[in-house]
């Protein structure tokens, strides 16, 4: 008897780094591989983002003050909801400032949201190399982090971006 098995959420626009169902992928970086694991949540020591390697190429260009759309993949395993916070980082993957961050019901009230819309601080510095991530906490089950990071390009005129830490 085959039982049906639903993964966890994980992101893929933009492209999160080394992903095999990311939309607009850049080329991995020479030696890098797919990562078949990218629902699965962050293991003990393991370091934010899952890969340190960066794309060779922004997976998304932004505009400071813009609207985005984050998108994650269709279907999963909500686990209640839980927590989600979408944060920049400009010094590569070390610390991250939170942009916009959804409290409780990370999913809506039923569970099913998957695309996430929210305006860009107007202030945000230019950078070609800014890592962007979202993060989740589950409300249900195990308490458990997962992570997922894009390598993109931001156009602004800020001379530096300061904010809630994530």
């Amino acid at each position: 008897m085959a039982a049906a098995v639903s993964g966890h959420l994980q992101m893929i626009s933009p492209c999160p780094r080394y992903s095999p169902t990311g939309k607009d992928c850049p080329k991995l970086p020479p030696g890098e591989s797919l990562d078949y694991s990218m629902s699965s949540p962050l293991g003990y020591n393991e370091p934010l983002c899952k890969h340190t390697t960066p794309w060779p190429t922004p997976a998304a260009e932004w505009t400071a003050g813009q609207s985005v759309t984050v998108k994650l993949a269709p279907g999963g395993a909500p686990h209640g909801g839980g927590h989600c916070q979408f944060s920049l980082s400009y010094d590569g993957g070390k610390t991250f400032v939170v942009l916009h961050e959804i409290l409780g019901k990370c999913f809506g009230q039923d569970d099913s949201q998957r695309d996430f819309t929210f305006t860009l601080p107007s202030g945000l510095p230019s950078s070609e190399k800014a890592v962007f991530a979202w993060t989740w906490v589950n409300a249900i089950g195990n308490r458990e982090f997962y992570m997922n990071c894009a390598d993109i390009s931001i156009k602004g005129s800020g001379s530096s971006y300061t904010g809630k830490e994530m």
